[in-house]
């Protein structure tokens, strides 16, 4: 997900359509009337929320009140086995060969984006990394976007242009509009790539990684692919240890939902996209708060695939408070959260297919409206002396986790340097296990305070430390 984020005057709460993206579906009579559609249903972010809240709510109460109420929710448990297992026995799909010697005469052209801002902690190791990698010089370029530093960014990017030929930087005035997305989409119209890779600007990069990624797009499905995700400074403290077992979590689940028909998500450092599948999904999403969950959305109502690299990696830093993280994961929550809110008529008329939005409904359910309801929940429990209502959905949805974590641990151990041992690989789990409970906080406020929030949700980008934060905690 994305960790640059800049605060702007625009007010995302009442949701302007995106015409770009609009464009692309307004060839023919029936998308005409879908555009239509567009533009009448995907404003007031605010209500939808308050309606989708009391509908919340006032289920979680009438559910206890009627005598069948624990038998209907027994039943939705059993109807979400399905998904789980689908989730426990697909297997990971095959990955395509990396590129070899012999295949890097005819390599597509691959444009590089980075979105900084006050970045002078990690640039340098950031575009020391980018122009080394082991790919034809002449097969990519690197377009860095200063987002109006106030720091000695400019300057160093300014430097390091005239060293390194495939480095070009675009700087933004102090008026620029659209955040992350905006500057993406502003230095996209200078770019000439055929696949479009979006890194962060604390994000190591491997050098071979455009060898394992490129040949994904020889798949004609395939619009985006993610590479999986690690965190640079893991042994740091119990938070960045914690965020380490939630990138193997979610590794887990992106190559089985993938494998089960289900989506591909992508999540902003470390992802690429097909030109092509992104104009016609109407480029990075301005109005948005998380541009790669929109993004992830729109590409598959586009009837695209999101493929998943799950090595080599990228690493990035990890937050290492619980101030920070409690930050970075509204914004994720919330960013998560809108483009259900958004995109939610065109994911009941089924343009993905059923089995993607089986799996995407499942998710909003494990993911947003659980926690959601446990708040309701808790209170009817206090009020009526009885048992908690979820407590059969909640079991099932804490049992998937932990079993996809552990899996997640496993699998990423196998390629570490020093594979974790059975009890260690225990013990990480119960420890990540613990540390995502914050999850069960920051959803049911989250959700909360998008419905009644007057005004736009204002907040600053993830500081990035650079080498001084990667170390362990003695």
């Amino acid at each position: 997900m994305p960790q640059n984020s800049w605060t702007d005057n625009n007010s995302y709460e009442e949701f302007n359509p995106i015409e770009a993206f609009l464009s692309e579906w307004s060839d023919t009579e029936t998308e005409q009337e879908w555009s239509s559609d567009f533009f009448q249903g995907i404003g007031g972010r605010r209500w939808k929320a308050a309606v989708t809240l009391m509908m919340v709510w006032g289920t979680t109460i009438a559910l206890h009140l009627i005598a069948w109420g624990s038998w209907l929710v027994l039943g939705i448990t059993l109807f979400l086995t399905v998904q789980v297992s689908r989730l426990l026995f697909s297997k990971p799909l095959s990955y395509p060969e990396p590129l070899g010697e012999q295949d890097l005469a005819q390599a597509p052209q691959v444009s590089i984006l980075v979105a900084a801002k006050n970045e002078e902690t990690v640039i340098t190791d950031l575009v020391e990394s980018l122009c080394h990698l082991d790919y034809p010089e002449d097969k990519y370029e690197i377009w860095v976007i200063d987002d109006h530093s106030t720091d000695r960014t400019p300057t160093l990017l300014d430097q390091f242009a005239q060293t390194y030929r495939p480095l070009k930087v675009l700087h933004r005035p102090a008026n620029a509009t659209g955040g992350k997305s905006g500057a993406l989409n502003q230095a996209l119209t200078l770019t000439k790539g055929e696949i479009i890779g979006v890194f962060d600007a604390d994000a190591q990069i491997p050098a071979d990684l455009l060898r394992h990624v490129v040949p994904w797009f020889e798949r004609e499905s395939i619009g985006a692919v993610q590479v999986r995700k690690t965190i640079a400074n893991a042994g740091f403290n119990f938070w960045t240890r914690g965020q380490q077992a939630e990138m193997a979590l979610d590794s887990y689940f992106q190559q089985r939902r993938i494998s089960g028909g289900g989506i591909g998500e992508l999540r902003g450092n470390g992802q690429f996209v097909r030109r092509r599948a992104l104009a016609n999904c109407g480029k990075w999403n301005e109005q948005t708060i998380t541009d790669d969950l929109d993004l992830t959305i729109r590409l598959h109502l586009d009837q695209w695939d999101i493929g998943f690299v799950s090595h080599p990696t990228v690493q990035e830093e990890g937050v290492t408070s619980a101030i920070a993280l409690w930050h970075q994961r509204n914004r994720w929550a919330e960013g998560g959260y809108q483009r259900y809110l958004d995109y939610w008529r065109w994911i009941v008329r089924n343009p993905m297919g059923l089995g993607k939005t089986f799996d995407l409904s499942t998710f909003l359910l494990f993911q947003y409206l659980l926690p959601t309801a446990a708040i309701p929940d808790f209170l009817m429990v206090v009020l009526r002396q009885e048992p908690p209502l979820y407590f059969s959905a909640t079991t099932l949805m804490l049992g998937l986790s932990m079993w996809g974590m552990f899996q997640g641990l496993k699998n990423t151990s196998e390629t570490a340097e020093s594979p974790f041992t059975l009890t260690q690989m225990l013990g990480e789990t119960i420890r990540g296990t613990v540390y995502m409970f914050h999850w069960l906080l920051i959803i049911p406020s989250m959700t909360a305070r998008l419905a009644v929030r007057p005004k736009k949700l204002k907040w600053v980008k993830t500081s990035h430390q650079g080498q001084d934060e990667q170390h362990c905690e003695t």
